[in-house]
């Protein structure tokens, strides 16, 4: 059910974001009375779902969710319709326009996908504000992952400084350490304040071994709900109760009861938990896929959170602000993607899905949205033929020049630009398949 969900969200999702995005192209083309003769959300290659005519535009919904177009009259793009070409340019074509008409309807997807994007992050600052763990709030300190112990830090540790920066907010271990790939972390440790050297290939490993985020929140395991019918519940454990011990080895943090629970599928396992000041000794059977039906209290329930709340007018610069942060930190993250260990992790629609929780949350699905469309904004401007940063790259070309590129160089362009987009979007893909049968 919590992949369906999962599906459920990216779909949704794109498809607001796609219908975005054309709707942008689509405006400004009206706007300077360029004929649109299809807009159509998802591709329809042979047959579609359903199509209606309005005008001089069809409107339809293919089948194949890889994306959306507007086919625009008298343009070069992925439908490859050429023939029109042969024919003596007519007013109401896209080559028929200005240049900076041209352009406008070129970046008119980008725009619209990157304001809709702040929109949301404004709505969401507005309606919900911002709720996160203060750093000094961590009273367990964190849990790091493998690879971060095997470099001196210690579970337990409270995070002061990754670098330069000063942690706020507990999320900001993660970012600051893939923006920055810092040299020295800088933690409170038995009282005394500790500095922790990283070697320079550090976050190179990180990013191999799929280790984000680097840090959780230690917190104990306390039960926040029993699933009925399942084996807990038919051990005798309960809301509220703290796990301490599972087969007599000690579990102070929440990891520490998911790994013993996960080492023991199919097991008997004996738990100690404990409860009004007293502690009880039960029996658990877990399940062949490592489960025994409890729910852990989030973090969030267990420390104090801060929650900034913001008024319409206070909402705008704050969102507006979120959304400028996160494109600085996604541009300043492609670097990864050009080695060896982030090539092998880019991911296709698998590894966006598994962006959206299991369990759907409106928050959630927004802010997931918002960085998507974020995402699709600047992926589109790149100036690679196909996409529309290729169309403004020729046009930006015939503007300095004065000289257009002839229909001919632009079709081999288009033809070239999609088999590279083709063959990434095989890769991240493939890349995908391969982790289900890796990890």
């Amino acid at each position: 059910m919590g992949i369906l969900t999962q599906a459920a969200g990216l779909i949704a999702s794109l498809s607001l974001l796609i219908m975005a995005h054309e709707l942008g192209h689509f405006l400004f083309a009206r706007i300077f009375k360029t004929r649109v003769e299809k807009f159509y959300l998802f591709f329809n290659p042979w047959f579609t779902i359903f199509k209606f005519r309005k005008g001089e535009t069809e409107y339809g919904m293919g089948w194949l969710p890889l994306g959306g177009y507007v086919k625009i009259a008298g343009m070069i793009d992925e439908s490859m319709d050429t023939a029109q070409l042969n024919e003596p340019p007519k007013p109401y074509e896209f080559r028929s326009k200005p240049a900076w008409q041209r352009l406008l309807i070129m970046t008119g997807g980008v725009v619209v996908n990157f304001l809709s994007a702040l929109l949301i992050y404004i709505l969401l600052m507005f309606f919900m504000g911002k709720e996160y763990i203060p750093a000094s709030n961590l009273k367990y300190g964190v849990i790091w992952d493998s690879l971060a112990l095997q470099q001196g830090l210690q579970n337990g540790d409270k995070v002061v400084k990754i670098g330069d920066v000063v942690i706020e907010d507990y999320t900001e271990i993660s970012r600051v350490m893939v923006n920055d790939n810092p040299r020295t972390i800088t933690v409170i440790r038995d009282s005394a304040e500790r500095i922790v050297t990283l070697p320079e290939n550090f976050m190179a490993q990180v990013i191999d071994q799929r280790a984000l985020p680097l840090a959780f929140p230690a917190v104990p395991f306390i039960i926040d709900s029993v699933i009925a019918g399942m084996p807990a519940q038919e051990a005798g454990l309960l809301k509220d109760d703290v796990i301490v011990s599972v087969n007599g080895v000690e579990t102070p943090w929440y990891t520490d009861v998911i790994t013993a629970i996960q080492a023991a599928k199919g097991q008997n396992i004996k738990v100690v938990a404990n409860r009004a000041k007293c502690s009880d000794t039960l029996f658990v059977s877990v399940t062949n896929e490592g489960r025994i039906g409890i729910v852990a209290r989030p973090a969030e329930k267990i420390l104090s959170t801060k929650i900034i709340h913001y008024g319409f007018l206070a909402s705008i610069p704050a969102g507006i602000n979120h959304g400028l942060i996160t494109l600085r930190d996604y541009v300043r993250q492609l670097k990864w993607v050009f080695t060896r260990e982030g090539a092998k992790n880019v991911g296709g629609f698998g590894a966006i899905g598994s962006m959206f929780p299991k369990v759907w949350d409106w928050g959630m699905f927004w802010e997931r949205t918002a960085f998507l469309s974020i995402i699709l904004a600047f992926m589109n401007i790149l100036p690679i033929p196909a996409l529309d940063g290729g169309h403004v790259l020729f046009v930006l070309f015939e503007m300095v020049t004065g000289r257009k590129p002839n229909d001919k160089f632009l079709e081999y362009a288009q033809i070239a630009g999609m088999i590279l987009l083709f063959s990434l979007l095989l890769f991240a893909n493939g890349n995908d398949i391969l982790r289900l049968f890796t990890r």
